[in-house]
């Protein structure tokens, strides 16, 4: 035999080598689609990715790969398409392997609570109150200082007036001591010095709702 004769039936060897894998290959898928219903594509993870994980193009391109799945097998908020998840941000660790899904992504950043601004010339200033246990929300407080006097009294005057109360933490479980509660106030250059040093020489802080409402 020729070597371009040999060289010919190796090709066609080849070819019908190939014309068989495409047969068997969708012999199969249509044996699986009749087993299994509708074949529909999926994302699958091809690698992990971490919790807060944004999903740019690159990473979409890296960690995600479409496969065909039977649709009774896919949950319902399965994405079909890489560029669906572009943009968006991972809620959990989320396993190679596993199917990307709606839930398991969320838009950056929107959940993230809001809080009050400081205002204008203000500054956010946290401080260790007495009183938070009366307030029923964030909003507008007076803050009182009172102090101790030489004869064993005490003295309390108004330092602040309807300051913005920006957080307050669990009441009573400040490490400034016991029954004391953190707070974070939008406090003026002014205001904040007066009560940071009040911390240190003032027998109480005490935040309470405005006079007046």
């Amino acid at each position: 035999m020729s070597r371009r004769r040999r060289a010919l039936v190796m090709l066609l060897a080849a070819a019908g080598a190939a014309l068989l894998a495409v047969t068997l290959v969708g012999g199969y898928s249509s044996s699986v689609a009749e087993s299994y219903g509708e074949l529909r594509p999926v994302v699958v993870l091809t690698r992990s990715l971490a919790p807060g994980q944004v999903i740019s193009p690159r990473v979409a391109a890296g960690s995600f790969e479409i496969r065909q799945v039977p649709a009774r097998f896919l949950p319902a908020a399965a994405l079909s398409e890489p560029g669906q998840a572009v943009g968006m941000e991972t809620v959990a660790p989320l396993p190679a392997g596993s199917y990307l899904t709606g839930p398991g992504l969320k838009a950056p950043g929107n959940d993230k609570p809001k809080r009050p601004a400081a205002g204008k010339g203000r500054h956010a200033v946290e401080l260790a109150v007495a009183g938070a246990g009366a307030l029923s929300g964030l909003g507008r407080v007076d803050v009182l200082i009172t102090t101790d006097d030489d004869h064993g009294g005490g003295k309390t005057v108004v330092a602040a007036r309807r300051v913005q109360l920006i957080s307050i933490g669990r009441a009573g479980q400040s490490e400034a001591g016991p029954g004391l509660t953190e707070v974070t106030l939008g406090l003026t250059n002014q205001q904040a010095i007066r009560l940071v040093d009040a911390q240190t020489f003032a027998r109480r802080i005490t935040v309470l709702p405005p006079a007046g409402g």
